[in-house]
């Protein structure tokens, strides 16, 4: 089992910066492949990066992509997601997920935790 909890979102300026972060709790962290899904309103849970559990190995989503940076502490059980140069059309609820094999489809992660909002103001 993995529990999973978001923090760090917030009300920003287009153009500003947030750090996500998601702690993990449980055993298994070090050895779960670990992604980042966010969800507007009106809209479908979409896929923004996964990190390999050594953090050899990274992908983005193209709407986020030279922008975002997913990365992980294994010795903290912590995921984090730098955000910079945020737009209007990041406004989202975020959400970390947890799971045995990497992937941009949510149904690939078995764990979720609660999800953290960020709103981009223009």
């Amino acid at each position: 089992q993995v529990q999973l909890v978001e923090s760090g979102g917030g009300l920003v300026q287009a153009g500003g910066s947030l750090r996500l972060s998601c702690a993990a709790s449980g055993r298994t962290f070090s050895t779960s492949a670990m992604a980042w899904f966010r969800q507007a309103p009106g809209k479908e849970r979409e896929f923004v990066a996964f990190i390999t559990p050594n953090s050899g190995y990274t992908n983005y989503a193209d709407s986020v992509k030279g922008r975002f940076t997913i990365s992980r502490d294994n010795a903290r059980n912590t995921m984090y997601l730098q955000m910079n140069s945020l737009k209007p059309e990041d406004t989202a609820i975020y959400y970390c997920s947890a799971g045995r094999f990497y992937a941009e489809i949510s149904s690939h992660y078995d764990y979720w935790g609660q999800g953290t909002q960020v709103t981009v103001s223009s």
